[in-house]
């Protein structure tokens, strides 16, 4: 496989046609090897529009989902970002090329050691990998500039919308099979927070975030 080739594919073919047009991303994108950060058994999927499997039955987003996601927090160079969900830390290692500093939050520990790995070898000192339940995010290192949560959820919770600053934004992606949808909120003032409706996708669910009954009376 010509790698630089499939690299450009996935740009040009997958990332772009969604919407993707922000230069900086998609540079970026050219230059963070995906490949790296993908179990070396599933290396031929790294630039397949796909999602990849990970250990422990988790799974890593497809590439042009990984990219909206990235484009819509508009990440900025002084910032502070927390993500939930780290799998093999390649968002986290995007996010860190853009923001100042990264922690990312993850409750399998063969993950936590994987993610931490991938990272050092990446090179990315201001990208820090915890153990921990993101559901709860992580209050006492608040308030973030970003939250971005790597996996769905039934709804975003108020704990972590507490946990932005003002003019933050946290990108999600909310609801149940079928039907879920990538989200943005921004934090206006002390007391408001609006929400934007991105785009409609299907991603695998984050642990230990609270579900809806499924009991109706």
């Amino acid at each position: 496989m010509n790698i630089e080739q499939a690299r450009f594919n996935m740009i040009e073919q997958q990332i772009r046609p969604w919407d993707v047009l922000d230069t900086a991303v998609l540079e970026l994108l050219a230059v963070v090897k995906r490949e790296d950060f993908v179990p070396p058994a599933y290396r031929a999927l790294a630039f397949v529009d796909t999602e990849v499997p990970l250990p422990e039955g988790q799974l890593m987003l497809a590439p042009r989902v990984e990219a909206r996601l990235l484009q819509e927090a508009k990440v900025q160079r002084h910032e502070t970002v927390l993500e939930i969900g780290a799998g093999s830390g390649f968002m986290a290692a995007l996010l860190g090329h853009r923001a100042q500093r990264v922690i990312s939050m993850e409750i399998r520990p063969t993950l936590v050691k994987m993610a931490t790995d991938n990272l050092r070898r990446a090179g990315l000192s201001n990208v820090t990998v915890r153990e921990g339940d993101g559901s709860q995010g992580l209050a006492a290192e608040g308030p973030f500039d970003v939250i971005v949560l790597s996996g769905s959820v039934a709804a975003v919770p108020q704990v972590l919308l507490d946990q932005l600053k003002v003019g933050g934004r946290l990108v999600a992606v909310e609801g149940e099979e079928p039907v879920m949808r990538a989200t943005l909120r921004t934090r206006t003032s002390a007391s408001a927070v609006t929400k934007v409706d991105l785009f409609d996708t299907v991603v695998p669910r984050l642990d230990d975030f609270a579900e809806p009954s499924r009991f109706h009376f």
